[in-house]
């Protein structure tokens, strides 16, 4: 596969270069040496930076990434502003890789989406942690029919804040600021994503979303939720979904309980376990505990993949849409104290 994206693609624009597109950067630099890489951030790199990371070019402007002719590009500047130069980009014919969440807002995602498509572009939303092995087994375990017909469904996703990156401001954190599209929510989507792409689509959700602690921050720390699931075959799941920037044992699990036992996915220990209904204890069904990069380097291989091919990315677009969809539907439910029923 690397011989025929090479030929492709020669060059990449990352957008920003924070952690997660330094992180960008290095992983192109690893697997696909012969790409020229392209930054574009709001101050220029020194050359020590250039040096360090081995960039072709840093530029200042979108009109000089343009002007070098990249085929694909990596979005990893804050969610606030990734539409706007998202739709640049597109309208020039350029693939997109955006990270998660695809935006603060579900305003003009659609119209993003549409000239994608006008332009035969690919769009992928960077939901990685659907790359992770223990998750995909967590899934499979659960289409397999392991605990039968499904009752219920938990998860849980909780990080101190001031602990994500040391060394750093927490304060100053896009994960900490509305303007940036922070807030727990939209940081830690990866659970409504996750939980849409295993048990479907969300039909409506209760929820009470607040700031409870005294982080000096000025979005949500935690939201409390209730997910309904689209009927199927008379049957109405739903799940409830904890989020949270204040506990400070880190956690992310999901436990679903069913008819013949309950499953868990641990995702900080990569564990998959089986709690059977006549047994006295948990059995271990799967236990993988990749680099901290894999999901990254998977989930670049399958956005370049899907450049190559032309074919439709694994994390669309429109799952980037539903996501934040969802979360402004979680919002509204919260200060109306009611259900809002999700878009269709």
């Amino acid at each position: 596969m690397e011989e025929k994206v090479d030929n492709l693609i020669k060059t990449v624009l990352i957008v920003g270069l924070g952690s997660i597109g330094r992180r960008h950067v290095g992983i192109i630099q690893s697997i696909f040496p012969d790409i020229n890489i392209i930054v574009l951030r709001h101050k220029q790199c020194n050359s020590n930076d250039i040096k360090a990371l081995g960039l072709y070019k840093c530029v200042t402007s979108i009109n000089e990434a343009i002007e070098l002719d990249p085929q694909a590009a990596i979005i990893s500047n804050p969610a606030s502003k990734h539409i706007e130069i998202s739709k640049i980009l597109a309208s020039k014919g350029v693939n997109l890789l955006i990270e998660k969440p695809i935006s603060d807002s579900s305003k003009g995602v659609q119209e993003l989406i549409n000239i994608c498509y006008q332009n035969k572009v690919v769009l992928m939303t960077g939901y990685n942690l659907r790359f992770l092995p223990s998750l995909i087994e967590f899934k499979k375990q659960i289409f397999s029919k392991k605990i039968g017909k499904i009752y219920s469904v938990r998860s849980e996703i909780g990080q101190y804040l001031p602990s994500w990156r040391p060394g750093t401001d927490y304060r100053k954190d896009v994960s900490a600021q509305k303007s940036l599209g922070g807030g727990a929510l939209l940081e830690l989507s990866h659970e409504i994503d996750y939980l849409s792409w295993i048990f479907g689509r969300v039909d409506w959700v209760k929820s009470h979303v607040s700031k409870q602690s005294d982080l000096e921050i000025d979005v949500e720390d935690s939201a409390y939720v209730v997910l309904g699931f689209e009927e199927v075959d008379g049957e109405v799941l739903t799940a409830s979904l904890n989020i949270d920037f204040i506990r400070h044992d880190t956690t992310r699990k999901c436990f679903v309980i069913g008819e013949k036992g309950t499953l868990l996915w641990d995702g900080i220990k990569g564990q998959v376990k089986f709690f059977e209904k006549s047994s006295k204890h948990w059995e271990i069904l799967f236990l993988s505990s990749p680099d901290r990069n894999f999901t990254y380097i998977e989930e670049i291989k399958s956005f370049f993949l899907s450049v190559e091919a032309n074919i439709r990315p694994s994390i669309t677009g429109e799952d980037g849409l539903q996501v934040v969809n969802i979360v402004e539907n979680i919002k509204q439910s919260s200060s109306e104290n009611s259900v809002v029923f999700c878009q269709k």
